[in-house]
């Protein structure tokens, strides 16, 4: 009897503690989430406040599926000695982890389309990624001022999609990586277009440097 007893308090102890950590979690995630509401103009305070719930349930999402991914990986890595047979299966887990963050994105936005518009949607994404999209694209435009209309249309394209990505990435490092990817694609598109970014840059320093700035 005292041997059950032990069990279910230690039961009951294990429980309170996960209790805890995820109001504790879900706290973090509700400051998150409120940093970026409060930017959004929202009077309604039950629209604010379904906002933000819509946030943080994202956010949990997202955090869910990464951890399941990463600890997916792990365990395959542990069972599969075989290299190959470990890329397929790895390859495969990655698949089904982008269709669980494409599906978890499209619920996200079309909660969000209940509530905001299409500008403050923009604005949520930002908020998401550090707003790293328009810095990004301003600091093209200033490098290479000669940019024409299109290439910037181009250049602006990349980064929203870069932006679509980095909105379900894990953490900080994974965001800024994927804008690291794109912005390796605009180097390689503006080379093509003959623009020779290691001058370009090189005169943007001087520009700046002579403004009394720093990059």
């Amino acid at each position: 009897m005292k041997s059950l007893l032990s069990i279910i308090a230690g039961f009951f102890i294990c429980m309170s503690a996960f209790s805890q950590n995820d109001a504790e979690y879900t706290k973090v995630l509700t400051g998150r989430a409120d940093k970026i509401v409060k930017t959004l103009g929202i009077t309604d305070s039950e629209k604010y406040n379904r906002v933000i719930e819509t946030l943080v349930n994202q956010y949990k999402a997202l955090g869910e599926i990464n951890d399941g991914y990463d600890n997916n990986i792990k365990a395959a890595k542990g069972k599969i000695a075989d290299k190959a047979k470990l890329e397929e299966a790895s390859q495969a887990l990655s698949n089904e982890k982008m269709t669980q963050l494409y599906n978890a994105q499209c619920a996200f936005l079309g909660n969000l389309s209940a509530d905001l518009t299409n500008e403050q949607i923009d604005q949520v994404k930002d908020g998401m990624t550090y707003g790293v999209l328009m810095v990004t694209y301003k600091s093209y435009c200033d490098m290479v001022p000669s940019l024409k209309d299109f290439e910037k249309r181009q250049l602006y394209a990349w980064l929203v999609e870069a932006r679509e990505h980095a909105m379900s990435a894990s953490s900080s490092k994974d965001k800024h990586g994927w804008f690291g990817k794109y912005k390796g694609r605009i180097n390689n598109y503006l080379s093509k277009q003959g623009y020779d970014i290691q001058k370009e840059r090189a005169a943007w320093e001087e520009r700046v440097k002579a403004a009394g700035g720093t990059l």
